[in-house]
């Protein structure tokens, strides 16, 4: 592994007192402008995002990456964490086993010292089951967070349903509002200044959602399909988010049947 001359600029963009990112070049409908990639202190990248060659490189040489960490499962997330592994020799950790390499599967609560920077890891499920959140109590006045896709930098994030569940995402709303009005750093979208303020809006956004899911059962009937209320909520949704429309409707039906 190289690292940059002393001299020469930082390839990576500041992000708060303690993190530094690079986008890595996946835009897409879902990706937004492309997956944020993190490096917190020294050498601790947080997902390396897709298997891009140069993008790798790039992490690769920032520095003396010595642990490789994962927010969930998404591929946009994880497809080049093996290869940073063989760029690096550092261990990818995960809470699921199977996106571990080298690397134990993460704990929520753990508190891992990134080369002297406090990481707490947060389980945070809902967008996926093995979403996890990493806060950093010390990254400025009010700390920081990487939200991963459970809060975005701009819009809202699915419930990749079944896999996601609704009642489980309002929780770690919940949870990441009282953090405070710390920074969150997402994997997608820009920088955020109040994680408190922006969950708020997160959870009435869902109970907007549910409101408009009822009234869809009511008018279509209770048995009414995915399909059928996508159509009703989602009517004017860009057809290449369709998919993610429909998995959403899933886990609030889902939500509201369970009830």
């Amino acid at each position: 592994m190289t690292t940059p001359d002393a001299g020469s600029p930082d390839p990576l963009k500041r992000s708060s007192p303690l993190t530094r990112f690079r986008l890595a070049p996946n835009p897409g409908p879902m990706s937004l402008e492309g997956t944020n990639s993190y490096v917190i202190g020294a050498g601790t990248v947080v997902d390396p995002g897709p298997d891009d060659e140069a993008h790798l490189q790039l992490l690769a040489s920032v520095g003396d990456v010595r642990l490789i960490l994962i927010t969930h499962r998404h591929p946009d997330h994880t497809a080049g964490s093996e290869r940073l592994r063989e760029l690096t020799g550092a261990p990818v950790r995960a809470l699921a086993a199977e996106h571990c390499h080298g690397g134990r599967p993460l704990v929520d609560g753990e508190v891992i010292d990134a080369d002297g920077v406090e990481v707490r890891v947060l389980a945070t499920p809902g967008h996926t089951s093995d979403s996890v959140s990493f806060h950093l109590p010390d990254d400025g006045i009010n700390g920081s967070v990487l939200t991963g896709d459970t809060i975005l930098g701009r819009g809202t994030t699915i419930i990749d349903y079944p896999d996601g569940r609704l009642g489980a995402y309002l929780e770690s709303l919940e949870l990441l509002r009282a953090l405070g009005p710390a920074t969150v750093l997402p994997a997608h979208g820009p920088i955020l200044p109040d994680l408190s303020a922006v969950a708020e809006a997160y959870l009435e956004h869902r109970s907007q959602r549910l409101t408009q899911v009822r009234a869809a059962l009511q008018e279509l009937g209770p048995e009414a399909t995915v399909e059928q209320v996508a159509d009703h909520v989602y009517g004017d949704v860009d057809p290449l988010v369709r998919g993610a429309a429909e998995a959403s409707v899933g886990a609030q039906l889902d939500y509201l049947r369970s009830e």
